[in-house]
């Protein structure tokens, strides 16, 4: 079954395509990558994905649901999340408390002032950062968290909304090597029932975590296949390093 798939999803800045005809279907359960040089198009299509911009042609489907119409919002209603590259929590707050404020907005009703009266919202917030490793964390002011710990608050936030595809741009960004086994190990651990697409420059990450990998290059899909096929690839090679360069690309 597929989680999510576009067809000819396309969207151009003037004359520039930086999303060209793209085609991409995502299983359900999937871990995949989405990965290309920069200025492949990576950014672009994971915005017409999400909903934050919308395509000039083409379609989007969730769980075999057209939703290319819908918003951000909307989306997000039916089964989709995000993380963003640049994070914007509330530092005023505790990580427990950024995490119940978004686990009482996925539920209903009010949630100002914070929803201390309810406890399955707290509850829930405490299931939410065990499962993200913040357990031990959770009485902590946000700006005290390092950042390794506020990208995995990220991922707690997008967990709230109880996601069949969760959408992660870049969530490595900035973090030491520690930091990015941590973060594999949490994505790795999620349930098999919720999809994971992300976006990733970090390639030691993107083959240690994705079980299929889809290259842009140039707006387009230069390949989608497993990690194997895609390390195997000399057109991904030539499309990172350029034609004739030898170097190595991909650990093994």
């Amino acid at each position: 079954m597929t989680a999510l798939r576009c067809t000819g999803l396309s969207r151009s800045f003037g004359a520039l395509k930086a999303v060209d005809g793209v085609d991409l279907a995502v299983g359900t359960g999937a871990r995949h990558a989405l990965i290309g040089p920069n200025g492949a198009g990576k950014s672009t299509l994971f915005k017409l994905v999400s909903g934050t911009m919308r395509a000039h042609s083409g379609a989007v489907e969730l769980a075999g649901r057209d939703v290319t119409g819908l918003s951000e919002v909307a989306r997000c209603r039916l089964g989709m999340s995000q993380t963003m590259q640049h994070a914007s929590l509330f530092g005023s707050m505790t990580a427990a408390e950024t995490v119940a404020l978004a686990a009482a907005r996925h539920e209903g009703g009010r949630i100002s002032p914070l929803p201390r009266r309810r406890p399955a919202v707290w509850t829930r917030a405490g299931e939410l950062l065990a499962e993200v490793g913040l357990a031990e964390r959770r009485d902590v002011p946000v700006p005290a968290l390092s950042h390794g710990e506020r990208k995995q608050l990220e991922v707690a936030l997008a967990l709230a909304c109880r996601p069949s595809l969760l959408l992660l741009d870049e969530p490595a960004a900035g973090m030491s090597p520690a930091e990015s086994a941590r973060l594999v190990e949490l994505l790795a651990g999620l349930p098999a029932e919720i999809t994971v697409l992300f976006v990733e420059h970090d390639l030691d990450l993107v083959f240690s975590l994705a079980d299929s990998v889809t290259v842009l290059h140039l707006g387009r899909v230069l390949l989608s296949g497993t990690p194997d096929e895609v390390r195997a690839s000399e057109a991904v090679r030539e499309a990172y390093l350029g034609a004739g360069r030898r170097e190595e690309l991909f650990t093994a």
